[in-house]
C-alpha cells in the first residue's frame, strides 16, 4: 500500500485530486527569476529504454507561446495543450511567456503520451514556482488528465531498468504501474497519483512511500494454469507428440477434422513446458509492457503466453512493424511461449511467408530509413489446419464432398519452405463416442511435463554451457555431431528421404526430432524406432 505524509500546505488534498485554484489565485510568480529546468524520461527503440532529457526554458520577455522541439510525434506535439490545461487545474499556472521545451537527444523519434508528466514538471521548475530538490535522482514517466492526474503508461518495466542501470535513485511512474516498476531491485519506486503529488514529492514537501513487492511471492501466485491436460479425451497419440514437441521446441502442424481437440491441446501445450525462469519473464513482460498489453493486476507474466490471432490478421499484426515507429507483432507477445494459428491455411500467403524469418532466427528484424529495430520472437509454432475445405477428408462417418483439385488448392495456400520449418506434422483424429464418455481423465499435464523435464536435462548436460540450445535450434555442424545413425538407420533415412521427397531442411527436422525422441527414451544413439517415430510426424510430405 502507498503511504504518503502530507504537510500543512498540502492538508486539503486528497489522494487522486489536486488542490484548487483559488489556493493560489493571488500569488504572482517570479519570472524574472525563472531557471533551465531539466527532468529525465525515456523515448523507447523498440523494447529498449532510451535516457531523454526534457528541458524548459522561459523567456523574460517575448509573445506567450509554448515551443516543443526535438523529434515529438504527433501525440507528444499534443502534450502541450493537455499539459497546460493540467498545470491550471492543479493549481498551478502557466507562463505567460515564451516557453521552450527540448526533448534531448533530438535525433531520436519521441512518441506518446508519457512526457505529460515531466514536461509538466519542467514548466512549473522552470517558472520558478517552486524549489526543485530531488528531480535530478528520477526517471519521471506518466501521461496526464485534464484534472491533473496521472495516468497509466507503456514500457514502465524497460524504463525502471534503465534507470536502475544509469544509477538513478528511482523513478516516478503512475500509481497503476508501480509494482510494474517495483519487480526491478535496487530503484525507489514512487508511484504517483496526480501533478501536484509529483510536485510535491520532487520538491521534499510530500514524502511518499516507495512500492515494493516480492517477486517470488507474484511468481508463486501467477505460475498455476487453469487448464491441464488431463480434460482432453482421447488424444494420447497426439499429447505424445506435444510431449516430443515441447521436449525439443519444435514447432507443431496439426491436421484433423473440425471438435477433434485441436485447440484444446495447443492451449494446453504450456502446461507442459519448463516454468519461466526470472530473466525469460522479465523480456516477456518487457515486450507486453511495450504493447500495452500488461494489465496493474497482472505486473510481470509468470506463465508462458499463448497468442492466439485470427486468420484475418495482417501481415503486420502478426510479425510487427508499421510505419516510422515499428511495434511489436503477435510473434513477440509469443516470446517464450506459444503462437497458436488456427485455420492456419486461411491466413493469407504474405503473411503466413513472413513468419519464415522469426522461426529460423528468434527474433524479428524491421528496417526503417531511420533505424533497424529487433524484437525478440523465440516462439513455439503450433499451427491448426483441415485436411481439406468441407474439414472431413478420410473421415468415416461424414463423406468428404470436396474434390481432389480442390483439395490440392487448399493444401498449396501453404508453401513448401514454410513446411519446411515446421518439424513435427500431426493428425489428430475425430474423437470416439467411447472416449468422450470415459470416466477416466486422459494423461495429465504432470505426467507429460515430468517427461520434458528429463529431456531437457539430457540437453543441458549436451549443450552447456549454453543452456538455452535445445535440439529443435541445433546447426548442422552440431546436428552432424550429435544425430549419428547407425547402419540401419542410414537406409531408414534414405529409404525415407527418396520416397517422401524430403528437402534438405526436412532432412535435418527429421534427425533433430528423432533426436529428441532417444533423449525422451534415455538413449544415447538414435535408434532405428527413434527415427521411425520421427519420419511419421511429416504428415504432409505425403500429401496427405
Amino acid at each position: 500500500m502507498t503511504v504518503l505524509h502530507w504537510i500543512p500546505a498540502f492538508a486539503g488534498m486528497t489522494r487522486f485530486h489536486a488542490p484548487t485554484a483559488a489556493m493560489v489565485a493571488h500569488r504572482t510568480f517570479p519570472y524574472n527569476q525563472a531557471v533551465l529546468a531539466r527532468l529525465h524520461s525515456v523515448a523507447f527503440q523498440g523494447i529498449e529504454a532510451v535516457l531523454c532529457d526534457v528541458e524548459a526554458d522561459i523567456a523574460r520577455s517575448g509573445f506567450a507561446a509554448a515551443v516543443l522541439v526535438g523529434l515529438p510525434d504527433a501525440s507528444v506535439r499534443e502534450s502541450i495543450e493537455r499539459v497546460r490545461t493540467a498545470i491550471t487545474n492543479s493549481g498551478y499556472e502557466f507562463p505567460r511567456h515564451r516557453t521552450v521545451i527540448n526533448l534531448a537527444p533530438a535525433d531520436i523519434r519521441k512518441e506518446g503520451p508519457a512526457f505529460d508528466l515531466p514536461i509538466a514538471l519542467g514548466v512549473i521548475l522552470a517558472s520558478g514556482q517552486v524549489v526543485d530538490a530531488w528531480s535530478s535522482k528520477f526517471v519521471v514517466i506518466g501521461e496526464l488528465a485534464l484534472d491533473g492526474r496521472v495516468r497509466t503508461a507503456r514500457g514502465v518495466l524497460s524504463a525502471a531498468m534503465l534507470a536502475r542501470d544509469r544509477g538513478f535513485k528511482g523513478v516516478l511512474v503512475p500509481w497503476e504501474n508501480a509494482r510494474e516498476a517495483a519487480v526491478v531491485d535496487g530503484l525507489e519506486v514512487i508511484p504517483i497519483g496526480s501533478l501536484t503529488e509529483a510536485v510535491g514529492f520532487l520538491t521534499g514537501q510530500l514524502v511518499v512511500e516507495p512500492t515494493h513487492v516480492e517477486v517470488s511471492e507474484l511468481f508463486a501466485q501467477a505460475r498455476s494454469y487453469d487448464v491441464d491436460f488431463g480434460d482432453v479425451r482421447g488424444q494420447e497419440t497426439a499429447k505424445r507428440a506435444l510431449v516430443v514437441a515441447a521436449a525439443g521446441r519444435h514447432n507443431v502442424l496439426m491436421i484433423g477434422p473440425p471438435g477433434s481437440g485441436k485447440t484444446m491441446l495447443a492451449k494446453r501445450l504450456p502446461t507442459i513446458l519448463p516454468p519461466l525462469t526470472l530473466e525469460e519473464s522479465l523480456e516477456t513482460t518487457r515486450i507486453h509492457s511495450i504493447c500495452g498489453e500488461l494489465s496493474p493486476e497482472t505486473p510481470i507474466i509468470a506463465t508462458r503466453p499463448v497468442r492466439n490471432p485470427h486468420h484475418t490478421a495482417s501481415r503486420v499484426a502478426l510479425v510487427g512493424g508499421g510505419g516510422a515507429d515499428p511495434q511489436a507483432g503477435e510473434v513477440s507477445l509469443a516470446h517464450h511461449g506459444v503462437l497458436f494459428l488456427d485455420e492456419f491455411p486461411e491466413f493469407a500467403r504474405s503473411t503466413l511467408e513472413a513468419l519464415r524469418q522469426p522461426i529460423e532466427d528468434g527474433v524479428v528484424t524491421i528496417a526503417r530509413v531511420n533505424a533497424t529495430i529487433s524484437f525478440p520472437a523465440r516462439f513455439m509454432l503450433v499451427a491448426a489446419m483441415n485436411p481439406c475445405p468441407c474439414g472431413y477428408f478420410s473421415e468415416p462417418q461424414k463423406p468428404c464432398k470436396c474434390t481432389p483439385a480442390q483439395i490440392d488448392k487448399y493444401l498449396s495456400r501453404i508453401s513448401g519452405p514454410l513446411l519446411d520449418r515446421i518439424d513435427i506434422h500431426l493428425e489428430v483424429p475425430g474423437v470416439a463416442f467411447r472416449e468422450l464418455r470415459s470416466r477416466r481423465d486422459g494423461m495429465p499435464s504432470s505426467s507429460m511435463r515430468q517427461q520434458v523435464e528429463a529431456a531437457l536435462a539430457r540437453q543441458r548436460e549436451r549443450f552447456k554451457p549454453d543452456a538455452t540450445l535445445l535440439n529443435g535450434h541445433m546447426s548442422s555442424k552440431q546436428l552432424r555431431s550429435h544425430c549419428k545413425l547407425d547402419e540401419s538407420g542410414e537406409a531408414i533415412l534414405r529409404q525415407a528421404t527418396t520416397e517422401l521427397g524430403l528437402s534438405a531442411r526436412a532432412h535435418d527436422k527429421v534427425l533433430r526430432v528423432a533426436r529428441t525422441i532417444a533423449d525422451l527414451a534415455g538413449a544415447a544413439d538414435i535408434a532405428a524406432e527413434h527415427l521411425l517415430e520421427a519420419i511419421q510426424y511429416r504428415r504432409l510430405d505425403r500429401r496427405l
